[in-house]
């Protein structure tokens, strides 16, 4: 898979969300394809569990998700359930909801790995905090992703969380000093798309 393919996929999408056809909430991203190749080809083996959040759709098709499964769940409404339990990939919309799931699949493991992604906002929650710590200090094969885009839904993060800067990187450096098995990834990124369905990005 490479990056035009899924920008194509994003931008097909977003032409269809505009007829009306899709009947319930998207989340379309952007500005990221490099950077989420270059962790699948880095971190992710077939067979590997994947947990993501309601922008999933690109994070599907790199996990080996045939593009015409993905379409079809969207079209019928289900883009933030983007659940395939046959090909080890489940999200959830709930902000943090995926994360102690995704730790306690690692913690059951007895081959393989589980990636995690989560927003910059959901790395500052207690949730996250508790369950990258116990990841850490049980050696559990599990790599957090934090995929950092400035934002918490329609409000800048660092505003909203009182402005401290450089969170994200100070607090990777700290988990990832403590763990070989766990790891914490975290990279910066863009997207031209809103929070939710298409049109402008509102900051609130």
């Amino acid at each position: 898979m490479n990056k035009q393919e899924l920008i194509d996929f994003e931008n097909e999408i977003e032409e269809i969300y505009t007829t009306g056809v899709i009947r319930g909430p998207i989340h379309l991203r952007d500005g990221n394809e490099d950077e989420l190749i270059s962790i699948f080809q880095k971190y992710y083996s077939n067979g590997d569990f994947v947990f993501s959040t309601w922008a999933n759709h690109l994070h599907a098709i790199l996990a080996g998700i045939p593009k015409d499964k993905i379409k079809d769940r969207i079209l019928e409404g289900e883009s933030m359930a983007m659940n395939f339990p046959e090909y080890n990939f489940y999200t959830s919309a709930i902000v943090g909801g995926i994360i102690p799931i995704a730790v306690g699949v690692a913690k059951g493991l007895k081959f393989g790995k589980v990636l995690c992604f989560i927003g910059d906002m959901a790395f500052r929650s207690g949730i996250a905090h508790e369950s990258i710590m116990y990841s850490v200090l049980n050696d559990l094969p599990i790599i957090f992703i934090v995929e950092d885009n400035d934002k918490s839904v329609g409000t800048p993060t660092e505003e909203a969380w009182g402005k401290v800067g450089g969170v994200v990187g100070n607090l990777v450096n700290f988990y990832n000093s403590y763990c070989e098995s766990t790891k914490v990834y975290s990279y910066k990124y863009t997207s031209r798309f809103a929070h939710s369905g298409v049109g402008t990005f509102v900051s609130f």
